[in-house]
């Protein structure tokens, strides 16, 4: 490995979310250090990865298969559609094991300054599975920034004559939250969206 190799690899890395210039440093020389145990085993998954890799074209989730794993399992709800940002946000939602039924990456939010419009968001094909006799709720999980919800009102009204119903994720006080450590606008979500005891 030449010192132009070494370079290379701690610029990509540095890429990387979470890591800067230091970090891919140390990270680099970790994994030259453990070349053996590290080094060629993660070259090696990034290449099959990177050549196995689909974007399902049904949901916009990521998989080896397409449709993805969950857009063909048959245990799923197809009648309810949760539409998400990003495959993160998908993975988050599968994680806690609490929705199962189906999915919509959008692909990102809807944001002037950063030049993305609704064509560039998977919007339009979210409409057309709406309109899908199966389908009677979508479920708008997209995050609490400004961004979030401008493009959660657009889809909105983009939904309305689908014949589905659109519902939000509630917003709030999070499960083990103080009152007094949370901000203003989290607070005010919460009384806003405040329900029987």
């Amino acid at each position: 490995m030449t010192k132009n190799e070494i370079e290379t690899l701690i610029q990509l890395l540095a890429r990387l979310p979470g890591l800067g210039p230091r970090s891919a440093r140390r990270a680099a020389l970790h994994l030259i250090a453990k070349r053996e145990q590290l080094l060629l085993p993660l070259a090696s998954a990034l290449q099959r990865t990177g050549e196995a890799i689909r974007t399902c074209s049904r949901c916009g989730n990521i998989d080896t298969a397409d449709p993805c794993g969950i857009c063909v399992d048959a245990r799923r709800q197809p009648g309810v559609i949760c539409v998400v940002e990003q495959v993160g946000d998908l993975w988050a939602l599968e994680r806690s094991g609490a929705f199962k039924g189906r999915y919509h990456v959008l692909g990102g939010t809807l944001s002037a300054l950063d030049g993305r419009g609704p064509a560039q968001l998977r919007i339009g094909s979210l409409v057309e599975r709406a309109t899908a006799p199966e389908v009677e709720e979508v479920i708008l999980a997209l995050g609490a920034t400004v961004d979030g919800q401008t493009t959660a009102h657009y889809v909105a009204e983009r939904l309305a004559t689908s014949g589905a119903a659109v519902t939000r994720l509630a917003h709030g006080v999070p499960v083990g939250g103080e009152l007094d450590y949370l901000d203003d606008g989290t607070l005010t979500a919460a009384l806003k969206a405040r329900r029987p005891a």
